[in-house]
């Protein structure tokens, strides 16, 4: 895939670029003189941060700006054409057929009320780029190329028939439908598994090599972006830190910041001693519908202590924690916590069981009420559960917000006018309000980014010491697991397969579950890619082929 002979022109060239955002009548910079080329055939990887501009500069080599967004400065041109003074029509013509974007969730890109080939193919027939026919022929044939099961019959499914991993790679076969020159992928694999990770990864990686793209990669993870990318941007506050070839950047960056961008895999947690069982999960089996989900799990939570829940997609991870909590009933096995046996359902628990067991779920925009201001939102545990009013109240949720590292200017926001990581921090809030024994912690910190996890990591091991409260973590991030485990129970298919001590089961040998998880995980090596692919499937023949 390294190429070294480039066209020397530019595909794509982007000059001192000013772009500012409109927050309450007033413009804040987002993009500030930003400058880059990239080439025929080229992959630039842009890293950084929640907020460092990134989506801004791809949907921006699209001729695309978000609501409330405008240029104050610099230049846009691809292949001759200036994206930012040409009229719609030829910058919306360029979108139909030469340049293609990729989102993050492939989940809320599809209408879920639409079979996929039909959305796979709609742009194409609309636009008259080829018959429905045609359209179909081709749209099939990118499912098998991208490896899709049984692509004959993969579009007759809607969405929710189909993985994640298999969603992600839907919608790129979606974008391809045109043959682009230039596709901007969007964090294309942040909230998937470490395996299925991989699938699309190589995916993403065969359809570059196969149809000589040039590309922008958009994540926060400078290990999966050194396997696909010729050379990496780092951003920062809209500005760029500095750049380089990808092999470079990883033998020798120049600035702290972007070493820092690897900040979560130096965390480590301390050693605690044994403590008492605070949760007993024994033989407990649960499903949906005639799905059977959980098998047979058996899970001791000691006091104190944080237990990590690791597997891929559809393992029963969320099944467990959505069990436990009263949530879903368990169809055989029993839960005891602190020697109580817990009722299926959490409605038949008293108020004292329900205080003492809380969730934090992975994304705070669905989870925190958008129409609720952050003082409501930590209020109201408050209320339920301390019968807390006026002064007293006010007094003990600006404590919360302390605790959890925000101001008080934040108390009046709304989620909306937070960040990523803020929102986090506010249903960290709520969850330690009740004053809990046990937090069960679903994929908190999956969509976010590097810097934004470790701060994340360290305010909940932080918690934990002063507040002596147990986690439940469920998370598919082997770094994540390293960083705030005691304990780690694998599963796969809804088995536990190996479960102990952390630096038991995370030092080999290793359970061969256990080792895929592990040798999924992407390393800072350019190469590590080819060489995993290489081990797993050395009789594999490459490369793909254009279609």
């Amino acid at each position: 895939m390294r190429r070294e002979q480039l066209v020397e022109a530019p595909l794509l060239s982007i000059r001192n670029l000013n772009v500012t955002g409109e927050v309450d009548g007033v413009h804040h910079p987002i993009l500030r003189d930003i400058s880059l080329d990239l080439h025929h055939g080229e992959v630039l990887g842009l890293i950084g941060e929640s907020g460092a501009g990134k989506s801004t500069i791809g949907l921006a080599a699209t001729g695309i700006f978000r609501p409330g967004c405008r240029i104050t400065g610099g230049s846009i041109e691809f292949d001759g054409v200036d994206l930012v003074r040409s009229p719609d029509a030829v910058t919306r013509k360029l979108r139909e057929t030469r340049i293609a974007y990729v989102a993050q969730s492939a989940a809320a890109s599809f209408n879920p009320a639409y079979r996929l080939l039909d959305q796979t193919i709609e742009t194409t027939v609309i636009n008259a780029v080829a018959t429905r026919a045609d359209a179909t022929r081709r749209a099939i044939a990118l499912y098998r190329q991208l490896q899709l099961p049984d692509p004959d019959n993969f579009g007759k499914r809607f969405p929710h028939q189909v993985s994640g991993g298999q969603l992600q790679r839907a919608i790129m076969a979606m974008a391809m439908m045109s043959d682009p020159d230039l596709i901007v992928f969007d964090e294309p694999t942040t909230a998937l598994d470490v395996t299925t990770q991989i699938e699309v990864l190589v995916a993403i990686r065969d359809l570059i090599a196969a149809r000589n793209l040039s590309a922008i990669y958009i994540t926060h993870d400078l290990a999966l972006v050194s396997q696909i990318a010729n050379r990496i941007m780092v951003l920062k506050n809209g500005e760029t830190i500095e750049e380089a070839p990808t092999r470079t950047m990883l033998a020798a960056p120049r600035e702290e910041y972007t070493k820092s961008l690897w900040a979560v895999r130096n965390l480590s947690k301390d050693p605690v001693s044994e403590s008492a069982i605070l949760l007993r999960i024994e033989n407990v089996s649960a499903g949906y519908a005639e799905q059977q989900v959980l098998q047979n799990a058996t899970i001791d939570v000691p006091k104190g202590h944080t237990v990590a829940v690791v597997g891929e997609s559809g393992s029963g991870k969320s099944t467990l924690g959505r069990t436990i909590a009263g949530l879903l009933a368990p169809s055989s096995g029993t839960i005891k916590f602190d020697g109580e046996t817990l009722a299926d359902d959490y409605r038949a628990r008293d108020r004292s069981l329900l205080r003492r067991i809380q969730m934090i779920y992975q994304s705070a925009d669905t989870a925190l009420n958008p129409r609720q201001t952050v003082r409501k939102i930590i209020g109201r545990p408050l209320h339920i559960y301390g019968s807390l009013r006026g002064d007293a109240l006010e007094s003990e949720s600006r404590e919360l917000l302390r605790l959890v590292e925000l101001q008080d200017r934040h108390f009046d926001r709304f989620p909306s006018e937070l960040s990523g990581g803020e929102k986090q921090r506010v249903a960290i809030a709520r969850a330690i309000a009740a004053k809990p024994d046990l937090i069960i912690c679903d994929e908190v910190t999956s969509a976010l980014d590097q810097i934004v996890k470790r701060d994340i990591l360290l305010l909940l091991m932080r918690l934990q010491h002063e507040l002596g409260i147990a986690y439940i973590f469920i998370t598919h991030d082997i770094a994540t697991v390293r960083a705030i485990a005691n304990e780690v129970v694998v599963m796969h298919r809804g088995v536990v397969v190996e479960q102990g001590n952390k630096n038991f089961i995370l030092q080999p040998p290793h359970a061969p579950y256990t080792e895929l998880l592990l040798s999924s995980v992407p390393q800072l090596d350019a190469a590590w890619l080819t060489t995993l692919l290489a081990n797993r499937n050395p009789n594999k023949s490459q490369p793909l082929q254009r279609i």
